[in-house]
């Protein structure tokens, strides 16, 4: 009776997640949880029935894709820690009993989480530990036979951290489109992902340039309009004056009408991280 009452319970978290009333998912998880308690399910251990574990798995999963979008990273986080026991202990059931073993594993959406946790550490610039999951992953793909990157939930935090340590920021932009994520869940840490990249960029080109003009900082930033740069000029603290935007480090030296450097002059100061924008920026024709 109790697996019927959450059979039920993930039913509606899954519809109301589809209808995208994201604060009855919470409230409907907060029931689901109390459930899973007083079965003592919170944990998978020897004695959990094995159908269980898989409800309550999916129950938990649902509660980390409720958390994405009610852009709770913290609380994602803690789901994604509350998970891996029970995809450990659905891997040594179907390891150990194949067939026999009663957890419906079709209803998993480890990829897609693990994904996801991926990306959120790569927004968070955690390196280290994006890679001691990522090779965690590889392992356990080497030993079915194929290589981590045919899981596309995968494969995405994948090609945009190889991109980073490129630094092909406009490879990484590209991709965080929205239209060439995996899910759209994934849209709020790519964003975050942008910002991140934005705010490094925008640090470079302080240390770089005395001034830029407007139109060529929307393309250094990724921004989509140059009203989107007088925004985030003034969160920068940064000042803009006849179609320039000017940095505070070199401010007062542009008011004592300091020659403009030239283009080759600008060039040859910038960092890697300017050059590669720049680039892309130059092949798309925008910089003038």
């Amino acid at each position: 009776m109790a697996d019927e009452e959450l059979r039920a319970m993930i039913r509606d978290l899954h519809q109301t997640l589809d209808q995208k009333h994201v604060d009855r998912t919470a409230a409907l998880l907060s029931r689901a949880k109390r459930a899973l308690l007083q079965l003592n399910a919170l944990i998978p251990t020897s004695s959990t029935p094995h159908p269980l574990i898989s409800l309550a798995r999916e129950i938990l999963e649902l509660g980390a894709i409720t958390s994405i979008r009610q852009k709770d990273a913290p609380s994602f986080t803690r789901y994604y820690q509350q998970l891996q026991p029970f995809y450990d202990t659905e891997r040594h059931l179907q390891a150990a009993f194949a067939e026999d073993a009663e957890i419906n594993l079709k209803t998993s959406q480890r990829s897609k989480i693990t994904g996801l946790y991926l990306l959120l550490l790569l927004s968070m610039g955690n390196n280290t530990e994006f890679h001691t999951v990522l090779e965690g992953l590889v392992v356990e793909a080497s030993l079915k036979g194929h290589p981590v990157e045919t899981d596309p939930y995968i494969k995405y935090p994948v090609e945009l951290e190889r991109s980073l340590m490129e630094g092909s920021y406009d490879k990484v932009w590209r991709e965080t489109k929205s239209e060439r994520v995996p899910s759209e869940d994934f849209g709020l840490f790519s964003s975050i992902l942008v910002g991140t990249i934005r705010s490094e960029i925008a640090d470079c080109s302080e240390k770089a340039y005395p001034s830029l003009p407007v139109s060529n900082a929307k393309n250094l930033l990724f921004l989509d309009s140059e009203g989107a740069v007088v925004e985030f000029a003034k969160e920068r603290g940064w000042t803009l004056k006849d179609g320039r935007v000017y940095f505070p480090s070199q401010q007062d030296q542009e008011e004592q009408n300091t020659p403009q450097k030239t283009g080759k002059e600008i060039t040859l100061t910038t960092g890697s991280v300017i050059e590669n924008t720049i680039g892309y920026a130059r092949d798309l024709e925008t910089i003038v």
